[in-house]
C-alpha cells in the first residue's frame, strides 16, 4: 500500500469502507439506524474439488480515495480483511464466501486544494477528522459496546461467480494461474444490507499440481454510498449534526470507491 492517493482503479473489498470530514455543529436531532441482522456465511460446495481457504489478513489493505472538489479523503485499512473462501477449483462458478473488514483498523488522510497554486497539498492525518469518521459509523469510543462491535464489521458474502474466463483451474498450467471474474451477493455497512458486484483478479499459486494460494484483487472500485447505508454526519453515537451530507458535498464526497487486495491459503 502506498501512502500517497491510490489511483481509482486499482486494487484491492469490500469492503469496506469509507468517510472522514471537518469540524462538524452540534445538533439536537436522533436517528435510529435501521440495522439488518449479521450476514450468514454460504453455502458451501461439496464437491471433491472444492477447498477452504483462510484470507491472511498479514496480507490485506483496503482503500478508497473521496475525491470532492476542495478535499480528497483518502481511506486505509490495512491488515483489516479476514474470512473464508469455498473454492471449487473445477468449476469456480460453485465457490462461495464471506468477508469482512474492521472499521476500527481505518484511518482517513486528509489532502487539501491550496488556494493559491489550486493544487492539492500532501496527504496529512487529523485525528480530530478520524474521531469524527468513527463518529459518522458510531464506532466511536462514546457507542455502546454492543453498538460498536455490530457497527465496526462491513461484511460482502458472495452468493453467486459469474463471466470467469477460466473456470476450471486445474485444467490450467503453470505455477501461477489467472483467472479473472465477477462475484455478486449482499455488503453489509452500519447495519444495512444492499446487493453488490465486484470484479476481481485471481492468481493461484500451484506447486506442481498442488494448490498453494490465491491472490485476490479488485479490478475496479466497489461504490459504496454513504446516504444508502445511513453514514451521516454525527456529533455524538446518537445525534445527527447540523450540516447534512449534502451540505458538505465541497468537502465529501457522497461515495467511497473501495479496492481492496488479499491473499488467502487453504486451511491447515
Amino acid at each position: 500500500m502506498t501512502h500517497g492517493i491510490p489511483k481509482r482503479g486499482l486494487a484491492v473489498a469490500s469492503f469496506s469502507v469509507l468517510v472522514a470530514l471537518a469540524a462538524l455543529g452540534c445538533g439536537s436531532h436522533e436517528q435510529e439506524t435501521p440495522a439488518s441482522a449479521p450476514l450468514e456465511a454460504p453455502t458451501s460446495p461439496t464437491a471433491a474439488s472444492s477447498v477452504s481457504v483462510t484470507l491472511d489478513a498479514s496480507t490485506s489493505a483496503l482503500d478508497f480515495v473521496m475525491t470532492a472538489p476542495v478535499e480528497h479523503i483518502h481511506g486505509r485499512a490495512p491488515e483489516s480483511l479476514e474470512g473464508t473462501l469455498s473454492l471449487d477449483l473445477h468449476d469456480l462458478t460453485q465457490s462461495r464466501g464471506l468477508v469482512k473488514s474492521d472499521l476500527l483498523k481505518l484511518e482517513v488522510l486528509q489532502s487539501k486544494i491550496d488556494e493559491e497554486t489550486h493544487e492539492f497539498t500532501e496527504e496529512t492525518r487529523n485525528e480530530r477528522q478520524n474521531e469524527h469518521m468513527r463518529t459518522w459509523f458510531q464506532i466511536s469510543d462514546d457507542a455502546p459496546a454492543d453498538q460498536r462491535e455490530a457497527n465496526r464489521w462491513v461484511e460482502f458474502r458472495i452468493d453467486e461467480v459469474r463471466d470467469v474466463d477460466h473456470a476450471d483451474v486445474t485444467a490450467m498450467t503453470g505455477d501461477e494461474r489467472r483467472v479473472h471474474l465477477t462475484v455478486a451477493g449482499q455488503l453489509r455497512v452500519h447495519g444495512v444490507t444492499v446487493p453488490k458486484t465486484a470484479e476481481l483478479a485471481l492468481v493461484f499459486h500451484y506447486s506442481g499440481d498442488t494448490f498453494q494460494s490465491v491472490d485476490v484483487r479488485t479490478v475496479g472500485p466497489i461504490d459504496v454510498n454513504l446516504a444508502e447505508h445511513h453514514i451521516e454526519p454525527r456529533s455524538s453515537f446518537e445525534t445527527l449534526a447540523q450540516k447534512t451530507l449534502g451540505a458538505l458535498g465541497q468537502k465529501v464526497a457522497d461515495a467511497a470507491p473501495v479496492t481492496f487486495s488479499v491473499t488467502a491459503r487453504p486451511a491447515r
